[in-house]
């Protein structure tokens, strides 16, 4: 059985004073959860500035004695609640089933290194560890999530980059890609432009996959020159996982829909969610949580206010990250799970 849920500080102190309230919170849920049979298995954290808080972060409590033992991302997407540091938790009653490669640059790999190059330098990491494990990115990978700096500037050279490494790998249209979310964030490097983690089940087939459609909602990316599934839906002992990737407000044809409309664009994107999980067989009930990627901070209470209407059960976190299109407002990804 899994379980997810999302923790940000309430109190509006100094970041190290948000760590420790995090710490004392964060353990008393994982006291409760390990007395239902359920362990830590991956934790994901959002920040508002890395550049000053990824060294408090690291030399916490929080980090030290609870964080580090498990996969762990770190990524800086201010989230819009004003707590400076939110946290998503996997809890599981089963052991880890999956790996997870969190890949950051070192400052002397970035240097003169643009968007392209630094894509293709951390692809060839992951792929040098997958071949010492007897894994391929083109089986063995289900999801990617590709932070992009500056991502107005940055996005083509990271979409060139992929669609090569792709291309090398066997990944085409008519074979399958990878569920993907590219957004705007940064990492603790900071000449880094482009920050990668990547999701890789080792005992998966590619018989276990089934790449999600709606094509009367969404066209197929490759149309217009990117290269990723617009969702996976993966069979697993518990059951079915859906990765649903970044999606926004498009139509079949891949064109922006109420361009300018924070509330319609939200609207849209939530039922292209709901068409992609319908197509493996699963309704927006089954969704696990929602990551929610918002252009400009000042639309935060419109679409929480949505949210919090539509889907007052699902745990979400609203971060500011820019889509890779400007007219795109708002962006979403989301897991769901059904078990057996």
């Amino acid at each position: 059985m899994y379980k997810y849920n999302i923790f940000a500080p309430k109190g509006r102190g100094h970041f190290i004073e948000r760590l420790g309230e995090l710490y004392l919170t964060i353990g008393r849920y994982l006291d409760q959860e390990r007395a239902e049979g359920r362990q830590l298995r991956f934790a994901k954290i959002f920040l508002s500035d890395a550049q000053n808080q990824y060294k408090d972060l690291t030399e916490s409590a929080l980090f030290a004695e609870i964080l580090t033992h498990v996969p762990t991302s770190i990524i800086e997407q201010p989230p819009l609640d004003g707590s400076k540091i939110s946290i998503l938790l996997k809890t599981s009653t089963e052991e880890m089933p999956f790996l997870f490669h969190s890949i950051r640059l070192s400052e002397e790999e970035t240097r003169g290194a643009n968007s392209y190059i630094q894509t293709m330098l951390i692809f060839n990491k992951y792929l040098e560890k997958m071949k010492e494990l007897g894994l391929t990115l083109k089986e063995h990978c289900v999801r990617t999530w590709i932070y992009v700096a500056d991502i107005d500037v940055n996005y083509e050279g990271m979409v060139r980059a992929r669609n090569d490494i792709f291309r090398n790998q066997g990944l085409t249209p008519e074979t399958h890609f990878i569920a993907s979310t590219g957004i705007g964030g940064f990492s603790q490097t900071r000449s880094e432009s482009v920050a990668i983690d990547f999701l890789t089940y080792p005992k998966i087939k590619e018989s276990d996959k089934k790449y999600l459609q709606a094509l009367d909602h969404l066209n197929p990316t490759h149309e217009y020159g990117v290269s990723f599934e617009r969702g996976t839906r993966l069979q697993t002992t518990q059951g079915h996982t859906f990765f649903i990737s970044g999606t926004a407000s498009i139509d079949k044809h891949g064109k922006a829909l109420y361009v300018g409309d924070i509330h319609h664009q939200t609207g849209r994107l939530l039922e292209n969610i709901s068409a992609l999980l319908h197509d493996g067989g699963a309704t927006m009930r089954d969704v696990q949580y929602f990551y929610v990627y918002l252009r400009d901070p000042s639309d935060r209470d419109e679409v929480e206010a949505l949210l919090q209407k539509a889907y007052p059960d699902i745990p979400h976190v609203l971060l500011q990250g820019k889509v890779c299109r400007p007219e795109w407002l708002v962006e979403m990804e989301c897991v769901a799970c059904k078990n057996n």
